[in-house]
């Protein structure tokens, strides 16, 4: 049974220095790992036909570039990069719990914005190109290479998932944050509207001509 615990609230993770100016790249080795594997992966599916007609030695060449950049990703790059983190463990009585944290406070305005755009945008475009890709060779009835898309979008939607788990907190859902925030602006919109009824001013007319 899946389990998590509260986030950080007041004590800062030790990780990662937050000494550095913030517009300029804290970490410009991190930030290069955060995209080379995942675009060496996207290449080597692309590209993969050009150099091998064996189906056996793109897989294995493209799942172990995936899996260095889910593990990439999930230890090192978002902890350094945006200060959040996410695991699983499996405790004494042998329940799953996932953990969800974040920087608190001054630590976490404090990480590169430059980095922070960086991050954000790898771990959300590449997995809406493997779905594209996912369909494009589902309806092409490529298995073979749907599955190996499968396995690509299946590891970056687990990484984009965590983070936006440690991003939006751990008290909801994702789903749930995000009906939440609708709900708030459809009160709004509304509480809008009875102000205005109450406050417009009535319509005057003019006076009747007479033919």
């Amino acid at each position: 049974m899946a389990a998590g615990t509260p986030l950080l609230e007041n004590e800062p993770l030790g990780f990662g220095e937050e000494d550095e100016p913030r517009g300029k790249l804290k970490h410009p080795l991190v930030t290069t790992f955060h995209l080379l594997f995942r675009l060496s992966a996207l290449l080597a599916y692309e590209l993969c036909g050009f150099f091998s007609n064996g189906f056996i030695g793109s897989f294995i060449v493209i799942v172990v570039l995936l899996s260095m950049d889910f593990w990439t990703i999930k230890n090192i790059t978002g902890r350094l990069m945006v200060g959040l983190r996410w695991w699983n463990y499996i405790d004494d009585e042998g329940q799953s719990h996932w953990v969800f944290e974040a920087r608190k406070g001054g630590l976490q305005g404090r990480v590169s914005q430059t980095e922070v755009r960086v991050f954000w945008a790898a771990l959300v475009v590449f997995p809406i190109i493997w779905s594209i890709l996912f369909l494009i060779a589902l309806f092409s009835f490529n298995l073979k290479w749907a599955m190996v898309v499968l396995i690509a979008l299946t590891l970056s939607g687990s990484n984009l998932y965590g983070y936006l788990r440690c991003k939006l907190g751990k008290s909801d859902s994702i789903t749930q944050s995000i009906k939440n925030m609708a709900s708030g602006l459809v009160q709004k919109q509304m509480m809008s509207n009875v102000a205005n009824m109450f406050t417009r001013a009535p319509p005057t007319t003019g006076p009747s001509s007479t033919v």
